[in-house]
């Protein structure tokens, strides 16, 4: 938990780059956000932990452990931080456009987990998108698709 955490002070002093999703340095401060807009609705549920886990190993590949392990050093990392600029300057630097709308697809998946979105949530997603360069069209376009997401899929003509 330690190496994660000086790997990503280390990326903070590290030069700008912008490098694919697959890059696994900006996993800590993706996953940091994660934790902390599931956590500023005061509630951090069963359903919402199980989200989170599974957004952590499905989109980085991790398996349950490393998975854990990486929330876990996140979930410290985000207790220490005083703002979002610590998390959004590395994911800015380390990730593409493409990257940096794939981290608000996914905050946007987070604050759908309970069936709502509280006024807060939508408050830090707009904070982290604007951090990151993502356009507001961007940004609502993700947040439509995440909750398009959450709904069942219509019945196909044949009535099931």
């Amino acid at each position: 938990m330690l190496e994660a955490l000086r790997a990503f002070l280390d990326e903070v002093a590290a030069p700008a780059r912008p490098r694919p999703l697959e890059a696994s340095d900006y996993r800590l401060a993706a996953v940091a956000l994660l934790v902390h807009l599931a956590s500023i609705d005061g509630e951090f549920d069963p359903g919402e932990r199980a989200l989170l886990q599974k957004l952590v190993e499905t989109r980085f590949g991790l398996d349950h452990a490393a998975a854990r392990a990486l929330i876990e050093a996140a979930a410290e990392s985000e207790r220490e931080a005083v703002d979002l600029y610590r998390f959004t300057q590395v994911l800015k630097r380390r990730l593409d456009e493409d990257g940096r709308r794939v981290v608000i697809g996914m905050l946007w998946e987070m604050a759908y987990a309970d069936g709502e979105v509280h006024e807060f949530e939508e408050n830090v997603i707009w904070r982290v998108a604007e951090l990151l360069g993502v356009s507001t069209r961007d940004r609502v376009s993700l947040r439509q698709a995440a909750k398009d997401a959450d709904k069942p899929a219509p019945p196909g003509p044949w009535g099931g």
